[in-house]
């Protein structure tokens, strides 16, 4: 399975949560292209064409982001804005994504307890995530379940080792297991 893991940041080298993540991706090889919007778009002049092209290529995209404000940084907002057009994602001629598994990685400053009913946030995480998985179902793909890290901001190093194994293997079990 050929993964792209689209990570948007605005801060990576200072992130050693998000870092951690994506260097046992790094370490690990095997077919995962790590594409990182902040690096990539400096200007935010994304080219859509090219990204639209990336799509297509891999059979899975986990779209990396810091929880920010209940939402995501706002690049890759503008990302999804700019690239999951009507015409090519959905709507009549919208067929590319017919099939595509898309996976949410998110971190959080935040324990998992603050995100759940009645906690500090109100409401759990997956609806947090909602209007995302709506994006993605609306474009045709495969809504997977979400890859959370809570609290990363008060985690050990060797706690985000853990968190970044437990990564590695969430986004590359097959799509039954992880809907089962």
């Amino acid at each position: 399975m050929k993964i792209l893991v689209i990570t948007a940041h605005p801060q990576l080298n200072s992130s050693r949560a998000n870092k951690t993540l994506l260097q046992s991706l790094v370490k690990y090889g095997g077919d995962i292209l790590i594409h990182d919007l902040y690096q990539l778009y400096p200007n935010w002049d994304i080219d859509v064409k090219r990204e639209q092209e990336l799509l297509l290529q891999y059979d899975r995209i986990v779209l990396q982001f810091p929880f920010y404000w209940y939402s995501s940084p706002p690049l890759l907002k503008k990302w999804l804005d700019e690239v999951m057009t009507f015409g090519w994602a959905y709507g009549p001629g919208g067929h590319h994504l017919i099939g595509k598994e898309f996976l949410i990685a998110t971190t959080t400053g935040g324990t998992e307890n603050a995100y759940r009913s009645g906690g500090d946030n109100q409401f759990t995480i997956s609806e947090f995530l909602r209007p995302f998985e709506r994006t993605i179902t609306r474009c045709n793909g495969i809504y997977l379940p979400a890859f959370v890290s809570y609290a990363v901001m008060t985690a050990t190093d060797e706690a985000l080792e853990q968190e970044a194994i437990r990564y590695l293997e969430h986004i590359g079990t097959p799509m039954p297991v992880l809907v089962h």
